[in-house]
């Protein structure tokens, strides 16, 4: 059965790889971000202009499935890091996430059965320097993840995908030469960084069928740096 599924800030990397394959699958896929991006032609997919932080999300009928995907990569030393950063962090990866499930909640529950997927880092299990301002915020997503499972079972499932550094326009200065993605790739057991792909497939998983006896988890798709030395 065709589902509805809707994608906070999914119009490059992540989002699109996602998008592409729910409607490939023949679902309908509502991105809601601030550029079409490379979502502008995908068949099945529709664009909506919308601002995670600033923007009302009103949407009409059920909704099968929601991905949350805005977020940020700042990283510097702690002593660095102003109340302002602090907050963006927050307020991107946390509060966006919240306000939008929030806002969404009656239509997710007009579904038979839905799914919630959110995205950590693999920072927030592994202590990582520099990552004092997005663990702490991904952190808080994490903690969201588990609560809401909790409240919203068993009629809607939530969960949450950790990956490690990833090739996707918000990293392009983390793997903008070959150098640099082969170092990146040396710090991880599989021997390199991840795809766009790579977690769009798991979100992709995490929003079908075949995960609904799955919920309150977080996911590590992260080449094994988060778990084996």
């Amino acid at each position: 059965m065709n589902k509805t599924f809707l994608l906070i800030g999914g119009s490059y990397g992540i989002g699109f790889e996602l998008a592409k394959s729910l409607s490939e699958a023949g679902n309908a896929v509502n991105v809601y971000s601030r550029t079409p991006g490379k979502v502008a032609g995908l068949a099945g997919v529709t664009h909506t202009q919308f601002d995670a932080l600033t923007d009302e999300l009103v949407v009409d009928g059920p909704i099968d499935g929601l991905a949350y995907m805005p977020g940020t990569i700042d990283l510097k030393p702690f002593h660095r890091f102003s109340d302002a950063d602090l907050q963006r962090d927050l307020e991107v990866n946390y509060l966006g996430a919240a306000r939008a499930i929030r806002s969404v909640l009656p239509n997710l529950k007009q579904a038979d059965s839905a799914s919630i997927v959110l995205f950590s880092t693999v920072a927030v299990q592994t202590g990582m320097p520099f990552h004092a301002s997005i663990a702490g915020a991904k952190g808080a997503v994490e903690g969201l993840t588990r609560a809401l499972a909790a409240e919203f079972a068993p009629k809607i499932q939530v969960n949450c995908v950790a990956p490690s550094l990833t090739d996707t326009p918000l990293a392009q200065k983390l793997l903008n030469t070959e150098q640099k993605k082969e170092t990146a790739g040396e710090r991880h057991p599989l021997r390199r960084h991840g795809t766009a792909k790579d977690i769009a497939e798991a979100a992709a998983f995490l929003l079908s069928d075949n995960s609904s006896w799955i919920t309150g988890q977080v996911l590590h798709v992260d080449g094994g740096i988060g778990h084996l030395k």
